[in-house]
């Protein structure tokens, strides 16, 4: 069994700039840092709750995943992201149990890290993304 540790929350935002005000002024956090994706198409801030982080997208245009997301269901949890150690294994492990996955190999997400994402019919209705780090 791999370990699987929280990584951060994803959020879906139409407007990441007034979202980043809201946070400030009734949690008083700032982001730890703010990222141009383009190969996800998005706009992100990291911000650091406790032991994890919560990521807020804004899509770069109309047509990436996340504005179709925010079309679709509205403003709210887009994903949560699951910290790995070894993604081509954690991959293995999730494909030899059944999982339907969106992403057959890993790719680049935020931070350079390489990402991959679990198809929501795979947990409870929920997009899973796995994350890459060196200490999971």
């Amino acid at each position: 069994m791999l370990p699987y540790n929280i990584h951060h929350v994803a959020i879906a935002v139409p407007d990441l700039e007034a979202t980043l005000e809201v946070f400030s002024a009734l949690f008083n956090v700032r982001p730890i840092s703010r990222e141009v994706v383009e190969e996800q198409g998005v706009r992100e801030a990291m911000i650091a709750i406790g032991g994890s982080h919560l990521q807020l997208l804004e899509p770069l245009t109309d047509d990436a995943p996340v504005a179709r997301f925010l079309a679709r269901r509205g403003e709210g949890l887009h994903h949560i992201a699951f910290a790995v150690p070894d993604i081509e294994a954690a991959l293995d492990h999730l494909r030899a149990g059944g999982a339907r996955l969106i992403d057959d190999s890993p790719r680049r997400g935020g931070g350079g890290h390489r990402i991959a994402f679990v198809h929501p019919s795979a947990v409870a209705g929920t997009l899973i993304e796995l994350v890459e780090i060196d200490h999971a």
